[in-house]
């Protein structure tokens, strides 16, 4: 059976809100309660295993339906190598988009007793749930998101890659998962690891309706600017990396008439005569998880 747009549209938005729960819920443990002392409170190790966990059960609860993407990167990176239909692209990104909004509320209505005992101006909170740099300008974090999205892109298709070595479908989200946890302990210090445009802005944009002051959107400081256009950037160059230099290469040598896992089912590629490369992303029965 085929699923809905709107199916499609909810099972982002659901993915992506589970995705901001877990992550940002993990930054409101460090941030909001400082004393909990060295076992209670881990602090970045928190943070980095808290959104790592963020992203596979964010995985589990979307991956059958929409594929779950949970991230505008991936759904572009996939649309442009053809394992995805442009025209979902929209509603896709509205659910990626819409769940972190209410994944950002959820947390700030949970927490908000502790967060204006903490924070009463809310002026100095925001990255509990947004990335700031840790070095001034645009360029920094720029680059930081373009390679730290790449690996992203090009390690997601290597994991739902069937001519290479991939995971069984119902451990790929756990893998996944492991793949966020190690770039948020590798690449996490430059800009917050966002790799995710829906992920950044979407609770920022909460941060400003709340009323948080220092939220790098409205406050003229451009801050918003690296993590919304970083991941645009690297995501699509990773996935052309790993198609130029690992898929494609595969693909040929095994030259199977199956379709490898999340392929567009009316892509071809160029040079293969016709063949068949990939398994539809949006055929059901053959749907695996593909990104964060």
């Amino acid at each position: 059976m085929a699923y809905s747009r709107f199916q499609e549209f909810m099972a982002e938005l659901f993915g992506t809100m589970v995705l901001i729960l877990f992550g940002c819920g993990s930054v409101a443990m460090v941030v909001l309660w400082p004393n909990l002392g060295p076992v209670a409170h881990g602090g970045y190790t928190d943070i980095v295993l808290g959104w790592g966990l963020a992203v596979t059960f964010g995985i589990y609860i979307s991956g059958t339906i929409s594929g779950a993407h949970l991230n505008p990167a991936v759904s572009l990176a996939l649309a442009m190598t053809g394992r995805f239909p442009w025209a979902k692209l929209p509603h896709y990104i509205a659910g990626q988009f819409a769940g972190a909004f209410i994944g950002a509320a959820i947390v700030f209505l949970v927490y908000y007793a502790q967060w204006i005992h903490v924070d009463p101006a809310l002026d100095h909170t925001t990255g509990v749930f947004s990335t700031f740099p840790a070095q001034p300008g645009f360029w920094p974090g720029f680059i930081d998101q373009v390679v730290g999205t790449a690996i992203l892109l090009g390690l997601i298709l290597a994991v739902g890659d069937k001519f290479s070595i991939n995971p069984p479908t119902n451990l790929a989200p756990i893998v996944i998962g492991l793949l966020v946890l190690a770039i948020g302990i590798s690449w996490g210090g430059m800009q917050g690891y966002a790799i995710n445009p829906a992920r950044d802005l979407g609770p920022r944009l909460f941060a400003v309706v709340a009323g948080f002051k220092n939220n790098g959107l409205t406050d003229g400081t451009g801050i918003w600017l690296p993590p919304v256009l970083g991941p645009i950037v690297g995501g699509p160059l990773g996935a052309i990396i790993y198609d130029v230099f690992i898929g494609r290469p595969l693909a040929a040598a095994n030259k199977s008439s199956h379709r490898a896992a999340g392929m567009d089912p009316n892509y071809v590629e160029p040079g293969m005569g016709g063949q068949d490369l990939a398994a539809p992303v949006d055929a059901v029965q053959t749907k695996r998880p593909v990104a964060v």
